[in-house]
């Protein structure tokens, strides 16, 4: 039997956990306090990088929490607000957490403001009728696990990131997105009948 990785379909082809916090900053974080510190200055283009190298994790978070037809409009939404933010961010090394955690209050703020409507069309683009199946139920079961496993696992399943991109990108430690991903896959599995072999 193939790995649930490779049996859980992508929603889409072109891109579609809270765990234990780290009270230091992630080491890759660190590679991106020069281009925070750039866009704090005004330098767009720096802003335009940081944009590049987190909107997947961005797109992921809020593909966890909200319908998926306002998952693009919500991830502009986040860097606008980060970018007129951005001068309250006190150390340049935590941006990958302040930025999730703007998506994550983001993501809460859709739900105050109105109620979700039906999240999938009947057929997305570029997949037959079963394969759309699968997307939605896939995506479903993992909409339905608990909050941090569904982060990581739209951050690793539908987005592609590694474990160690996820806790560089989200602030999580290493090990808290290994069990997320872990425990995440058990519960994913058994939602979806299928067994490990």
């Amino acid at each position: 039997m193939a790995t649930l990785d490779n049996a859980i379909p992508q929603v889409s082809p072109a891109r579609l956990g809270r765990g234990v916090l780290s009270d230091a900053p992630p080491a890759e974080a660190g590679a991106d306090a020069g281009l925070v510190e750039a866009a704090r200055a005004g330098d767009r283009a720096a802003f335009g990088r940081l944009y590049h190298r987190y909107a997947g994790v961005i797109h992921g978070l809020l593909l966890a929490r909200v319908p998926r037809t306002e998952v693009d409009d919500l991830v502009q939404d986040v860097f606008l607000r980060a970018m007129g933010q951005l001068h309250t961010l006190r150390d340049a090394a935590f941006f990958p957490g302040w930025l999730c955690a703007i998506a994550r209050n983001r993501a809460n703020d859709f739900y105050r403001r109105r109620r979700p409507a039906d999240e999938l069309p009947e057929a997305l683009p570029g997949k037959s009728t079963a394969e759309d199946a699968e997307a939605r139920a896939a995506l479903e079961a993992i909409r339905s696990l608990p909050e941090a496993y569904r982060e990581t696992l739209i951050l690793r399943l539908v987005e592609g990131l590694t474990g160690q991109e996820i806790a560089g990108r989200t602030g999580l430690t290493p090990g808290s997105v290994r069990v997320n991903l872990h425990r995440g896959m058990k519960l994913l599995r058994e939602k979806l009948g299928r067994t490990e072999s």
